[in-house]
């Protein structure tokens, strides 16, 4: 599978995950895009959020030997931890100085072609379970070329495609993409605004007003809401969700996503403070409380992707 004269190109990607059956039907090729315009609070990918490559640290592999400190030429490495993004000019060194390869880049640029190659190495799962690749992040539409090709590509090769997005985009660029998207996997964090801020750093007018243009103009829209216990959990909020959704032409499902501490681990190796850190994931009973919310407004309804 060729990118149809695109391969010139390129993107910056965090990873491609195989096998996955969290983002959308099927089995899926997910592509992980870097560059995120949201900061949410209990974020599970943040190595997806800046928009350029960084260096992360695998703490338990690091043998203190300090051959980073030796390396780095602004002299802020520190051996078991990340350098603050502010000084840190990613160049790499300590990552090829590290004998342990305990220090790593976060992102990969990768041409199209390089993409499309991957996603047909896995051809025959997506052919078997009627599945695809899902193209998320991050937000892969702050990428809108590289991802047009991709999508471009796919459709060439008969490649079902899902895009993953958070909303807070280019409404012509989120339209666009869609036209290209056999699904669109649409992120809805809050409706109160004022809580948006706080847990997102930005507003969520955007965002709604491109959920409702896209559910017009799309015939196949998934909402995807994050639970986040004492955030959006409760039972005003989830009826307010379900409320707003079923007021939506074009939603086809909703997947309820509950919270998950893997992003813990993952702020600690790129140098961040993780804001949620007593937060419990919910419980079984507690999702199927937040499922039964929302199929009783007649909405078809997922607890997970």
């Amino acid at each position: 599978m060729r990118g149809s004269g695109k391969q010139a190109i390129t993107g910056l990607i965090t990873n491609i995950q195989r096998y996955s059956l969290q983002d959308g039907p099927g089995i899926r090729t997910t592509v992980f895009f870097k560059g995120c315009p949201l900061d949410c609070w209990w974020c599970h990918n943040p190595e997806g959020l800046s928009r350029r490559r960084e260096v992360v640290t695998i703490a338990n592999r690091c043998q203190q030997c300090g051959e980073c400190i030796k390396a780095c030429p602004e002299g802020v490495a520190q051996p078991g931890s990340s350098p603050a993004g502010s000084v840190c000019v990613r160049c790499g060194a300590c990552i090829g100085a590290c004998p342990t390869g305990a220090r790593q880049f976060a992102g990969m640029t990768m041409t199209v072609d390089d993409v499309l190659w991957e996603i047909d190495r896995d051809r025959i799962f997506h052919d078997d379970s009627s599945g695809g690749v899902t193209f998320s992040g991050g937000e892969p539409l702050l990428q809108p070329e590289f991802l047009l090709a991709l999508l471009h590509g796919c459709r060439h090769s008969g490649v079902r495609t899902a895009v993953d997005t958070c909303g807070f985009v280019n409404e012509s660029t989120l339209l666009e993409v869609a036209a290209h998207a056999d699904l669109i996997l649409f992120d809805v964090k809050l409706l109160d605004d004022s809580k948006h801020r706080k847990f997102t750093g930005v507003s969520n007018a955007v965002i709604l007003a491109n959920l409702r243009r896209l559910c017009g103009r799309h015939p196949e829209v998934w909402l995807r809401v994050p639970v986040i216990p004492t955030v959006n959990d409760s039972p005003e909020d989830l009826e307010d969700m379900a409320r707003f959704a079923a007021s939506l032409s074009g939603i086809r499902q909703v997947s309820l996503l509950p919270y998950h501490r893997t992003g813990i681990q993952k702020f600690e190796r790129l140098g961040r403070e993780y804001r949620l850190p007593a937060i419990i994931p919910p419980s079984a009973a507690e999702m199927k409380a937040a499922a039964d919310c929302f199929q009783a407004h007649g909405l078809k309804v997922k607890v997970g992707g």
